[in-house]
């Protein structure tokens, strides 16, 4: 390695932000991020696509975007078509389905076709943190708005749409995660959705929906998209592949409006997201991901009732939470007095990796006491001891829980 003698500091533009840390690895027991179940990605399935697919079309890599154009392989962009139609209610043609690097990618090329710095948009009081921090970094102002079982709350909505328009603010859109929201994993039904629709219509505002984990809820059953329910156009719809089949893949789509989707196709100058990874997931998709999403849910249900259960015999009744009705996800509430960034901080020397609550919420102050738990990726035996190291830390630093945890959950 080269001595680091030269100083970049001066030449670094204002407004960056804070310098990465060098990865060590991941901890031994991890709830953060939105990793998958190893044993469930169908790796099979995969090599057998990605030999057939590359004896067939592999010599299309010479051509920048597979000759099917800048919105990505067009094979992937029909399959999507006909899923979306079947799950989700979406009428759309491939020629309105843009493939992307991941939803990550999808939200910055959003945000650079609708946003400047100063603007306001509307989001879920806790939502995604990586929406989350793009618009801090944007210089955006985030209006949150208070969650219920059901996602979104529209009295709320409407409140805020109400003072903005009296401040003389247009928002430029309202995010939305309606269908097992990250983090809360709560769905937002029919009505709720027509009522946003109709708030968004009457003031004007555009209505951002993220899908990204709207394929694992646990029956299989999910209300029609807010894209499809929409008649006035004013919606754009992201999904991905990174729940459903595998995050590092790293392949997501756009469904819009061509009025906005040719600005942002203007602005994904890429020259094409990875080009075998779609072709993959295309032909193994097309035939295989009714039958593998299935066997994916049932295999994430049975490691939340592990995770539930480990919180309930080692926290009781300090951790209160609801049985969420699909995704990756717990969301977690503890006892006031306990700040979950401490926590984390002190949870990760013993191995033991969580998401602590204000990075996930507009609101700091109510989300402090918060953690997200991942529990896709960790083993059965890896939930019960992370989970048990955790209580252990977490009485040690702030006094909760008691130690007789399972005996006061028992008399609740």
């Amino acid at each position: 390695m080269k001595e680091e003698d030269f100083d970049f500091g001066p030449l670094l533009p204002a407004g960056l932000p804070p310098a990465a840390a060098r990865w060590t690895g991941l901890a031994r027991y991890n709830f953060t991020g939105g990793n998958n179940d190893a044993d469930e990605l169908p790796l099979d399935g995969l090599i057998a696509a990605a030999n057939s697919v590359l004896a067939r079309e592999g010599r299309t890599l010479a051509t920048y975007g597979l000759a099917s154009g800048p919105q990505g392989y067009r094979p992937l962009r029909e399959f999507l078509a006909t899923k979306l139609k079947r799950d989700a209610d979406i009428s759309c043609t491939a020629d309105e389905i843009l493939i992307v690097s991941g939803s990550l990618q999808a939200l910055d090329l959003v945000n650079a076709a609708l946003l400047t710095r100063g603007d306001t948009v509307i989001f879920e009081m806790d939502s995604y943190q990586g929406a989350i921090n793009r618009l801090t970094r944007l210089g955006v102002n985030v209006v949150g708005i208070p969650l219920d079982g059901e996602g979104m709350r529209m009295d709320a909505l409407a409140d805020a749409l109400a003072e903005l328009k009296a401040r003389g603010i247009q928002p430029k859109y309202i995010y939305t995660i309606p269908t097992v929201q990250n983090p809360t994993a709560t769905i937002m039904g029919k009505e709720r959705r027509a009522e946003l629709l109709r708030l968004a219509g009457e003031y004007g505002v555009p209505v951002f929906e993220d899908d990204c984990y709207a394929d694992l809820v646990w029956d299989g059953v999910r209300p029609p998209a807010i894209y499809a329910m929409s008649e006035r156009a004013n919606v754009i719809h992201i999904g991905s592949f990174s729940k459903s089949i595998a995050p590092a893949l790293r392949v997501g789509f756009i469904v819009a409006p061509w009025s906005i989707m040719s600005r942002m196709l203007a602005l994904k100058t890429d020259a094409g997201s990875g080009a075998l990874e779609q072709m993959v997931l295309a032909e193994y998709c097309t035939p295989h991901f009714t039958s593998h999403v299935p066997a994916l849910r049932k295999g994430l249900r049975r490691k939340v009732e592990t995770l539930m259960e480990a919180l309930n015999e080692q926290f009781g009744i300090a951790a209160e939470f609801e049985d969420p009705k699909g995704g990756i996800f717990l969301w977690v509430k503890l006892p006031d007095q306990v700040d979950t960034m401490k926590l984390y901080q002190a949870a990760l020397k013993h191995g033991v990796a969580i998401n602590p609550g204000n990075e996930w919420s507009t609101d700091k102050a109510h989300s402090h006491s918060r953690l997200r738990l991942c529990f896709a990726s960790p083993t059965h035996e890896q939930i019960r001891e992370g989970v048990a190291i955790l209580a252990e830390v977490c009485r040690r630093e702030f006094g909760v829980p008691a130690r007789s945890a399972n005996v006061e959950r028992a008399r609740a």
